[in-house]
């Protein structure tokens, strides 16, 4: 994915926290076509894979998503 712009390590580090900790997130971020979503979720994974980091998550219907990290706006613990 050469499109792939890394995140800050803090912000990586705080996903992985909140994976561990099982913390649900008020997610803000831009889907494929440039919209903002605004999601709560439950993440499940962060991981690297196709030269860009990814987060797995289950939403408030049960619903699994990925989201790559550089298209979240922000993450908020809920």
């Amino acid at each position: 994915m050469s499109d792939y712009t890394s995140i800050a390590c803090i912000e990586h580090e705080r996903l992985e926290f909140a994976v561990l900790r099982r913390q649900k997130l008020l997610l803000r971020l831009r889907d494929e076509t440039g919209n903002i979503q605004t999601l709560t979720v439950l993440p499940t994974d962060v991981a690297t894979r196709e030269q860009a980091e990814w987060l797995t998550y289950r939403d408030e219907s049960g619903a699994i998503g990925v989201v790559r990290l550089d298209r979240i706006q922000s993450a908020t613990p809920v």
